[in-house]
């Protein structure tokens, strides 16, 4: 993996870190949230240091970064193809894996724009949330 970050790009003790958290959680945190569970191993590690791990890692496609339009970041460490949805109440975020395939759909796109990946993202509202907002379910 050391090849594939390059000289200024390695793969340094915090980054490792960060990567084993994220990887450890199903959640899909914020950067606020990973801040807390990498404190627990470094407790002097700042967040603007997790921040700035957390692109890095994203540039370099080891993390993915899901971003919504209402700006709130979230991370996901599990990089094997999988779509996602969103709570529109909460923000929570879950994995897709057993959606139809859409790779080749950039084909069939017509558009000047070159296109370079794409991303699925479903919305509704969680079962927490369901469960508050309707109680007889």
């Amino acid at each position: 993996m050391k090849e594939l970050l390059g000289k200024d790009m390695r793969l340094t003790n915090q980054r490792k870190i960060i990567m084993e958290q994220l990887q450890s959680v199903t959640s899909h945190p914020t950067a606020d949230e990973i801040y807390g569970m990498v404190r627990e191993k470094m407790p002097r590690i700042s967040l603007g240091t997790v921040y700035r791990n957390l692109e890095v890692l994203s540039t370099l496609g080891l993390v993915r970064k899901l971003e919504n339009a209402a700006g709130q970041k979230r991370f996901d460490g599990d990089m094997s193809p999988h779509h996602h949805i969103r709570c529109q109440v909460c923000g929570k975020v879950g994995d897709i894996f057993d959606a139809p395939d859409i790779s080749g759909i950039e084909d069939e796109i017509a558009t000047d724009f070159e296109i370079t990946g794409v991303s699925l993202e479903f919305s509704g509202i969680c079962p927490e949330c369901r469960s508050h907002r309707d109680p007889e379910q």
